[in-house]
């Protein structure tokens, strides 16, 4: 077990709003950065982690959305 992925609507929900994408693009998003730091990547090491932790995000998004 590499550990937990904890979700708060109340916050998906306020940044959704914020973001102008709906809710669920919002807990996708949530989840798929809280698993990928799990697996280690983490944005705020050096710029580059950071891309690459944007690059995975966006491909990991992109299997999801092809799914649906």
């Amino acid at each position: 077990m590499l550990g937990d992925v904890v979700i708060s609507l109340d916050t998906a929900a306020r940044e959704s709003r914020e973001a102008g994408e709906s809710f669920e693009e919002t807990v996708y998003r949530l989840l798929i950065h809280g698993i990928l730091h799990l697996l280690g990547f983490d944005h705020e090491r050096s710029p580059t982690e950071a891309r690459e932790m944007d690059q995975e995000e966006l491909r990991l998004k992109k299997l999801i959305e092809e799914g649906s």
